[in-house]
């Protein structure tokens, strides 16, 4: 119950998972390289930093559409195929974490820090509303949603700072600040929790704000915790 988060790997070397290879590398800025020549693997925008001339690009179209152009989400995302190997990058200093899913297994994603997925995951989304308006007087922000629906496969993700991970037996808890956690498996359930401080000063009040995740299952910590932007 009262094991510390572990650090996840930083660097992982020939891993082969759901139809791919692929390696993980470099320190401040890491690099992920996946050989697509038996699986296709489709991306975010703008990560490429470098192909084989023989890997393709193309589009990919995401379920709900319509859905998620009224969210303000984007509606496509980048497909590689072909013969080689292709590599990701993220422009800022962070953590390439790899989560293998078995088939019908589904995991919960912070917006904004999907790297790559094998052609076998799905991808959706869910708006969750009322956490954000006590951070940014806006009305939610949204979780990726990622399962293993065709058959298993890998999913890749950014993390700021380092990444570390809490397996949360039944009923075991852990409160994180709202900006730091990155993942949590699909059991897992989360709240907001508030709570009102007074200096008793001046009548000062501060609302100390915090996710509390219930187990069972895995939450993925993230130790350089970022507040992005929603979309609206």
């Amino acid at each position: 119950m009262n094991e510390l988060p572990r650090l996840m790997p930083t660097q992982v070397s020939q891993e082969t998972f759901g139809g791919v290879t692929y390696h993980i590398d470099g320190e401040l800025v890491p690099v992920l390289s996946v050989d697509v020549s038996q699986k296709e693997v489709y991306f975010e925008h703008h990560i490429l930093l470098w192909k084989h001339p023989s890997v393709k690009i193309g589009l990919r179209a995401m379920r709900g559409a319509l859905k998620r152009m009224m969210a303000g989400m984007q509606v496509f995302v980048t497909e590689a195929s072909g013969q080689g190997i292709i590599a990701f990058s993220r422009d800022g200093a962070g953590h390439i974490v790899p989560l293998h899913l078995r088939k019908g297994e589904e995991i919960h994603v912070r917006e904004h820090q999907f790297l790559a997925a094998t052609s076998d995951i799905e991808y959706t989304f869910e708006r969750v509303r009322g956490v954000s308006n006590m951070l940014f007087g806006q009305s939610g922000f949204f979780i990726d949603k990622f399962r293993g629906a065709a058959g298993e496969g890998v999913l890749w993700l950014h993390g700021y700072g380092n990444v570390f991970e809490k397996v949360l037996a039944p009923g075991e808890s852990i409160d994180i600040e709202p900006g730091g956690w990155l993942y949590k498996d699909a059991g897992v359930q989360m709240e907001t929790r508030v709570d009102r401080l007074s200096s008793g000063l001046f009548g000062a009040n501060v609302n100390f704000i915090v996710n509390r995740f219930t187990g069972p299952g895995r939450v993925g910590i993230q130790s350089m915790y970022l507040h992005m932007p929603t979309a609206e």
